[in-house]
């Protein structure tokens, strides 16, 4: 992994009303690296995340990516700078098929303004391909797919992003032990590739099976970062 982080926030602080929920948070990601990031509930671990995706505008601290400072106020400028949250709840159109919901709002256009269906079949089976998900067709109703196959089908939409920083929050919560088995093969062949993860569990075996280092937040502030390598449950 390269030394010098692909993202650094720097005492980040945020409140809601006379609720302080993080006081000053530093957290570093390197290229190609999972993060795990971990924390009782109300520790912060979301508001930070909502920060970084740009759900939330209004914060003190600074955000660099790839060494240059980034303001990010919207989830469309997050996006923009590569990063892409999986959200615990899936965020997917059950009626439109697999390649829709990957290039919804950004379908390819025939010269004549129509939507190139052959275009973004062929783009979504690609990534789909990257995923091994070779089963699954582009032209498939989401509801047609099980739990697991779309939350593929979600990573699948930030790759065709160009994601370079991946937030996953509670991944496996509604997945079974085989497509849990599925995504943790996906998230390691994506950080094998150079992208980012940072990844939102209170499940310590998923931490030290997955990640490379640990972040862990208490009541809004930093407790610390380890290798994961150098710690073990009890300490965590």
């Amino acid at each position: 992994m390269e030394t010098t982080p692909i993202l650094k926030m720097i005492g980040i602080k945020k409140s809601f009303g006379t609720v302080q929920a993080l006081k000053r948070v530093d957290l570093e990601l390197n290229k190609g690296e999972i993060l795990a990031l971990m924390g009782e509930n109300g520790a912060g671990k979301s508001t930070l995340m909502n920060i970084l995706g740009g759900a939330l505008s209004h914060y003190e601290g600074e955000i660099f990516i790839n060494g240059k400072k980034a303001d990010i106020r919207s989830p469309l400028g997050a996006r923009n700078l590569g990063i892409a949250k999986i959200h615990q709840e899936l965020q997917l159109v059950p009626e439109l098929s697999v390649a829709e919901n990957i290039f919804l709002g950004r379908e390819p256009t025939t010269g004549s303004g129509l939507v190139n269906y052959r275009k973004m079949n062929s783009m979504a089976g690609a990534y789909l391909d990257t995923l091994e998900l070779n089963h699954v067709k582009p032209n498939q109703k989401i509801k047609s797919l099980r739990v697991g196959e779309q939350q593929l089908v979600e990573i699948a939409k930030a790759l065709s992003l160009n994601a370079e920083i991946l937030i996953m929050d509670e991944p496996t919560s509604a997945l079974s032990k085989a497509e849990s088995r599925k995504l943790f093969q996906v998230i390691k062949k994506l950080s094998e590739k150079g992208v980012s993860v940072i990844y939102i569990t209170h499940r310590l075996e998923e931490v030290f099976e997955l990640s490379d280092r640990i972040t862990v937040l208490r009541d809004g502030e930093l407790i610390g970062t380890v290798e994961t390598a150098d710690t073990d449950r009890e300490a965590i």
